[in-house]
């Protein structure tokens, strides 16, 4: 088994992704999107359990957890791909936490669409969140990511549209974006704002600051 070169330190902050072999899908309907956000929740528990002795049918959001392996911050998922802002705490496992993720994911849908193998491109991807503005620009990424969707190459051509880019976002629903607009679903038990910096003190300046960092270059 390989080890990744660089170790997840306790307190830092990290984007992780991930995407289908050869750029496949993986998510081809509503019940693959909730069962890999499901799996955000029911997997980030240190004690181990089998994926598959949960009855059928089982909320996975109903699942008892015991210490949590790491704190989530944001969350999107694509058709071919997905993103995460993730942090571990003293006695926490990034690693430990994807692959409990990535296994359970596959053997759903291996079982699903009746193929054998691997699903994503090798191990997931991180990058370190080295400084406040990078770590502040993440959420705007991960978020926006969806708008890809909507026009292909808004980076490059931007919005005309403003409100039409903002309700796109808000009706994406795989996504941790209408979380920080205050909607009241299950799916708020995935984050945990409070180990992140408080970079937005409402619902109004979440949707201004993420839009603000439309032009930000990741390189610089």
């Amino acid at each position: 088994m390989s080890i990744r070169k660089v170790a997840f330190v306790p307190g830092e902050y990290y984007h992780i992704y991930n995407r289908g072999n050869s750029k496949q899908r993986i998510f081809h309907d509503k019940a693959d999107y909730e069962r890999f956000i499901g799996l955000l929740y029911a997997c980030n528990n240190q004690e181990n359990f089998k994926i598959f002795n949960i009855p059928k049918g089982q909320d996975l959001f109903s699942i008892e957890r015991g210490k949590i392996l790491v704190d989530i911050g944001a969350y999107i998922l694509m058709p071919n791909h997905f993103h995460l802002l993730i942090t571990q705490g003293e006695d926490g496992d990034i690693s430990k936490f994807m692959q409990k993720v990535s296994t359970a994911y596959v053997m759903y849908y291996n079982k699903k669409y009746e193929r054998t193998g691997g699903l994503f491109e090798g191990k997931f991807k991180s990058q370190h969140a080295g400084s406040d503005r990078y770590l502040k620009y993440l959420f705007s990424y991960i978020h926006l990511n969806c708008l890809k969707l909507l026009s292909k190459n808004w980076k490059e051509e931007g919005f005309r549209n403003k409100k039409e880019a903002i309700e796109y976002l808000s009706n994406y629903k795989y996504s941790s974006y209408i979380d920080y607009l205050g909607f009241e679903r299950v799916q708020n038990k995935i984050l945990n704002t409070e180990a992140f910096p408080k970079y937005f003190s409402n619902k109004a300046s979440f949707i201004e600051e993420i839009f603000d960092w439309f032009s930000y270059d990741e390189s610089s």
